[in-house]
């Protein structure tokens, strides 16, 4: 692995499954109790903002009750110790990254611990419930959303991600489905710009015939496996 000097990593649902976190399409999770167009759309906030800030304080209450999985804290441990230069982009909205270790990380679908205001426009970093209309700690109004990307509406930092991507000498898909764009285009991307590709995912993906390599199994223990290989262990 000594050619390789910048790896972009995604993650999708699949890594945090292994620490309790339910997937979007996970059967019996918390997903499938709702509607996606209910919880995860701003027509669905308009609707009915009490279900939507009531499901995502859910949410943000069931990460007090998880742990980081090995495959978190190997990418952590990637990030202190690999040489080069290292992305990490989930589309995750859990801290599980953060807490395994990882600082380099970009939540393109945005964070559970982040709230949004509607009135400012300001990001706060956020812990506790908005069921109650808490004030901006910017403004003071009572127009907190989760700071969480909904169905139509744009990632975060797609500029720099493809900046990213158009760079890498390896892409890494782990846990991911590869059926939501924007981020199953990612492999085309790093492809066509000339990097090797390798997904890690419990079963092959949609996308699996435009990786270079594919690895299936457990996150929990292909990471780690990798992350030893790039660092010549």
């Amino acid at each position: 692995m000594a050619e390789i000097e910048r790896i972009v990593i995604l993650t999708g649902a699949g890594i945090s499954a292994e620490s309790g976190i339910d997937t979007f399409r996970s059967a019996g999770g918390l997903w499938e109790q709702h509607k996606v167009e209910d919880v995860a759309t701003p027509e669905g906030f308009a609707r009915d903002p009490d279900l939507v800030l009531g499901f995502y304080d859910m949410r943000r209450e069931a990460l007090a009750r998880v742990e980081p999985n090995p495959a978190h804290k190997a990418l952590g441990r990637l990030e202190r110790e690999f040489e080069g230069d290292l992305l990490l982009v989930t589309q995750n909205v859990d801290d599980l990254h953060e807490r395994g270790g990882s600082s380099r990380v970009l939540h393109m679908h945005g964070e559970l611990k982040s709230a949004l205001c509607g009135a400012c426009g300001m990001r706060s970093a956020w812990e506790g419930p908005m069921i109650d209309r808490p004030p901006c700690p910017i403004c003071q109004a009572p127009s907190l959303r989760p700071d969480v990307v909904w169905f139509g509406e744009m990632p975060y930092q797609m500029e720099r991600i493809y900046a990213a991507l158009s760079n890498a000498d390896l892409f890494v898909s782990i846990g991911t489905s590869g059926a939501v764009y924007p981020a199953a285009g990612f492999v085309q991307e790093a492809r066509l710009a000339g990097a090797r590709t390798l997904e890690l995912n419990l079963e092959p993906s949609e996308g699996t015939h435009m990786f270079h390599q594919a690895r299936h199994g457990p996150a929990g223990t292909l990471v780690p496996d990798w992350a030893a290989e790039v660092l010549g262990q």
